[in-house]
């Protein structure tokens, strides 16, 4: 479990590096498909993340507000401070939580009813997709992609 999310955090610290140099404008556009853009893509994962962390350890979520964040610069730095409320729950993460149930109640008279394991796990795969969706507007404006590839990143240690 932590190798994938070290493999989310890689990628998405990969991805503002290389899209810093984009001009505002463009991280800012409203684009088809996806939450909307580049800028609010990359806020919206940081957020979710933390969110679902957040109420795994029945503690509060971050209500900060997009609108907030109109610098790039300030998205990023969001992403490092909530990467940290994020990281010691992921590394102390054991098979003991799998079946921990959340029950949750998210307005409108609707609840989240699942298992820990199946939260974490959506946490993991949710920034995957967002970021395919990345991949296609990158292309859009010019910019490679960041590799989608787990191998060669550094982030299991080899036995030799």
């Amino acid at each position: 479990m932590q190798y994938l999310f070290r493999y989310n955090w890689k990628v998405r610290d990969e991805w503002f590096e290389v899209l810093k140099p984009v001009p505002s404008e463009e991280l800012y556009k409203s684009r088809v498909g996806g939450v909307g853009s580049i800028a609010y893509t990359m806020f919206h994962v940081s957020k979710v993340e933390y969110d679902w962390i957040s109420d795994l350890q029945q503690k509060p979520i971050f209500n900060g507000k997009f609108e907030d964040y109109s610098n790039f610069e300030d998205i990023i730095e969001l992403s490092k401070e909530l990467r940290k409320g994020v990281f010691d729950y992921v590394e102390k993460w054991s098979t003991e939580l799998e079946h921990k149930v959340l029950d949750l109640e998210i307005g409108n008279e609707n609840r989240i009813h699942c298992t820990y394991g199946e939260a974490i796990r959506h946490v993991i795969v949710h920034e995957i997709h967002h970021i395919g969706q990345l991949s296609v507007w990158a292309r859009e404006i010019g910019v490679s992609p960041i590799s989608a590839n787990f191998i060669h990143r550094g982030l299991l240690k080899q036995k030799n």
